[in-house]
């Protein structure tokens, strides 16, 4: 996969945080129809982030664990700047 999108998972999974997020605050923001940018596609095929139905609050999108493993090891490999 190319540089563009691993940092755009990337951006996607911090977005999303530690807590669920509505599914369509999710895809409002992230959706797109370029083929060559499917970073929600991307991140679903990879086990990155889980959509979850609750009664009576609706479909919530989440980082997985192994969404939260990418997150430690992308940050590990490309500290943010100071």
């Amino acid at each position: 996969m190319s540089e563009p999108v691993e940092a755009l998972i990337l951006d996607l999974l911090e977005w999303i945080g530690p807590d669920s997020r509505p599914y369509a605050e999710v895809i409002e923001a992230w959706r797109t129809s370029c083929p060559r940018l499917p970073i929600w596609e991307e991140a679903n095929s990879r086990g990155f982030i889980k959509r979850e139905h609750q009664v009576d609050v609706g479909v919530l999108v989440s980082v997985t664990p192994a969404g939260r493993r990418f997150l430690l090891e992308q940050r590990q490999h490309h500290p943010s700047p100071s």
